[in-house]
């Protein structure tokens, strides 16, 4: 069963080719960092142009790579409804319902964050499959625009058990980037930088909610680094720097791995799946990794190129859908399909 999957949710315009929701044989991603670099952020309006110049090309080039050239071989197509960008999604959505309606073909409308949870399935055309999680397990979904943690029973059943109450973990690593100089994305220069400092040189503490909930909290985090900027008096430099963003990014770690261990441990699992842009972070790998060994918690993270976004995670959740869409085959209903900035993870049971 081969996926063509679009997904266009924020500065990626991403399109895959998956054989049953599993072995990728095309992934072809045209990013818009660079472009949106100078701003500081991702600025939508620049986002859903871009996509209108690449959609095109890129599905072009995913079928070259997946060596199709008869379109017929494709038994449906999987497109990001939401959450994301709604002009950025519109451009996706509406290049899958031509594709759809030319080629007769069922339409598969995938949540983006249920994408990233089925990251973990994937494996390139020429890898053996890697182990994959049982179920239930936790999954902690953390990105620039998402930060979450779910209980997974299955792949139609699925419990927010945290959310963050205010920024996402990718969207304060991107802040704090931004008060210290140092560019857009926030993340991977963070990381580089804070392997020169010490981790403890700032004593930055976790958030905690008096009623005991598990979310996440990241705005006191990022003001309390500004705090220690406005308190050195300027800018800091060189291992100044240093010990700021190490200690900065310990904290942010921090709080994800103990929001995770307790949740996992409350909800009874013994694994955890990682995802999301932020899921590429090493420090965050490593931390997890070490905590899980010594709870005795399976840990599963997909390759890095996987868990930014992308739009093999996206066939891999319309997988799920797939038998059900192919037996329908195509209708005029999937041309009424509309796209969603807010759309929440646990409505795609009564959405699909």
């Amino acid at each position: 069963m081969y996926i063509l999957s679009v997904e266009s949710s924020c500065d990626e315009t991403a399109v895959a080719i998956v054989e049953n929701g599993r072995k990728v044989l095309a992934d072809i991603v045209s990013s818009q960092t660079k472009i949106h670099a100078k701003f500081g952020g991702v600025v939508p309006e620049l986002a859903s142009r871009n996509h209108l110049l690449e959609i095109i090309p890129v599905i072009d080039q995913a079928l070259q790579v997946a060596q199709i050239d008869d379109f017929q071989k494709i038994d449906a197509i999987a497109i990001t409804k939401g959450p994301g960008l709604i002009g950025a999604l519109l451009v996706g959505l509406q290049a899958a319902k031509s594709l759809a309606y030319v080629h007769q073909k069922p339409l598969i409308e995938v949540n983006h964050l249920h994408g990233h949870l089925n990251a973990i399935y994937l494996h390139a055309n020429d890898e053996e499959a890697r182990p994959t999680p049982p179920y239930p397990h936790v999954c902690l979904v953390v990105s620039g625009g998402h930060t979450a943690i779910y209980l997974v029973k299955s792949p139609f059943e699925i419990q927010t058990l945290a959310n963050t109450m205010d920024d996402a973990a990718g969207e304060a690593f991107d802040k704090v980037a931004r008060m210290l100089g140092l560019g857009y994305p926030g993340g991977p220069v963070i990381e580089k930088l804070g392997k020169n400092g010490n981790p403890f040189a700032f004593d930055f503490p976790l958030p905690r909610f008096k009623d005991g909930r598990l979310d996440l909290s990241f705005s006191g985090l990022k003001t309390a680094v500004l705090t220690a900027i406005k308190k050195h008096g300027k800018l800091p430099e060189g291992q100044d720097m240093f010990n700021l963003i190490a200690s900065f990014q310990r904290a942010a770690t921090e709080q994800l791995v103990d929001r995770t261990i307790i949740a996992t441990q409350k909800a009874g699992v013994k694994a955890i799946v990682i995802a999301g842009g932020v899921a590429c972070n090493q420090v965050l790998r490593d931390r997890l990794a070490e905590v899980c060994l010594e709870k005795k918690i399976e840990l599963l993270i997909p390759p890095k190129k996987w868990c930014t976004d992308n739009g093999a995670m996206i066939a891999a959740a319309g997988y799920w859908w797939a038998e059900q869409a192919i037996q329908r085959g195509f209708t005029q209903d999937d041309l009424k399909m509309n796209a969603t900035s807010t759309w929440p993870l646990h409505t795609i049971q009564e959405n699909n």
